[in-house]
């Protein structure tokens, strides 16, 4: 999301500085851009690279729920312990503006039979990542209201799509993500079915439901973001949740990825993970209000379709 973000702020003209310790990323993805490589928990290197910056992008996290599982003080150093020192290096470098990115993780589980989660629905989480990205924001917030800046948190909802005509698209490894997987297993052909996870769910085809936002929508609402910020003088934490406020069950992605690609998904379904909630839909009314928002690249065809040429053109299967 970070390289998405920098290359859609280049063209509209922002000057943008990147710091990343390439543990997940990739140079390639930003090496048009000033780069800085380091730890975010090196406070004293990271507040030398906020030199004459006006606001900070914090993208900087682990986000695999399986992962956070097996090792929860990993997810508690990057994200949590990683987001008190980027607030530490701005408080030294005075730069009082902060977009940060977080997660529909922190709602949990919600009542499957709330159509649309707003982002005073409970935060409830039930993973080690979700309760990471509660903490950050909670930090953040003490943060505001020692009066030393503003931010706004973005609650993702599944980032999705690509830009293939920058060449940026889902380059994970491992790849948990599961239009990527379902596009990887179609353009390979692997006789290896692919695995989906549950079809017994409390919803109308039995699989999960979920809402799937472009990359490019949530690169807007940064940009906006970082104008909104730049204007205000409150000093609060905004939370605001990125979603299109469509759900797709796990089926539908499947169809949508089988026409685009023009092939059939041989695949078998296995049980239910454990945590994963039926519905996760969100309320984007907050967005909208507050910074004029809408989301524009967020149907499931034009997510699918760019993610598919991305795929084809770049992605070594």
């Amino acid at each position: 999301m970070g390289s998405h973000f920098c290359r859609l702020a280049d063209s509209a003209g922002m000057a943008v500085r990147v710091y990343d310790n390439f543990s997940t990323g990739h140079h390639w993805a930003v090496d048009s851009f000033q780069v800085e490589q380091g730890d975010i928990l090196d406070t004293s290197r990271l507040a030398r690279a906020m030199s004459d910056v006006d606001v900070v992008c914090h993208f900087a996290a682990k986000i695999v729920v399986s992962e956070s599982v097996m090792y929860p003080m990993l997810y508690e150093t990057n994200n949590v312990a990683g987001t008190a020192s980027v607030l530490e290096a701005m408080s030294q470098r005075g730069v009082s503006a902060l977009v940060f990115s977080s997660t529909a993780a922190v709602y949990g589980s919600p009542d499957p039979s709330t159509a649309l989660i707003p982002e005073s629905c409970a935060c409830q989480p039930i993973n080690p990542y979700g309760v990471s990205k509660a903490r950050a924001e909670q930090l953040i917030a003490e943060w505001a209201a020692t009066g030393k800046g503003s931010a706004i948190a973005f609650r993702y909802f599944n980032a999705a799509g690509a830009l293939p005509e920058h060449g940026l698209g889902e380059a994970h490894n491992p790849e948990t993500h599961l239009i990527p997987n379902i596009l990887r297993a179609l353009i390979s052909n692997d006789s290896k079915a692919f695995e989906l996870f549950g079809d017994d769910y409390p919803t109308p085809d039995g699989t999960c439901i979920r809402d799937y936002i472009h990359v490019a929508d949530i690169a807007d609402a940064h940009l906006l973001g970082v104008e909104h910020l730049l204007m205000s003088k409150s000093k609060n934490l905004q939370v605001c949740n990125l979603g299109s406020g469509i759900g797709y069950s796990n089926f539908e992605v499947i169809k949508a990825c089988e026409v685009a690609h023009a092939r059939t998904l041989q695949y078998r379904v296995l049980s239910r993970r454990i945590g994963d909630p039926a519905r996760l839909v969100a309320s984007n009314e907050r967005a909208r209000q507050l910074l004029g928002w809408q989301p524009k690249y967020s149907d499931l065809e034009t997510i699918v379709g760019t993610a598919l040429q991305w795929h084809l053109r770049y992605d070594c299967v």
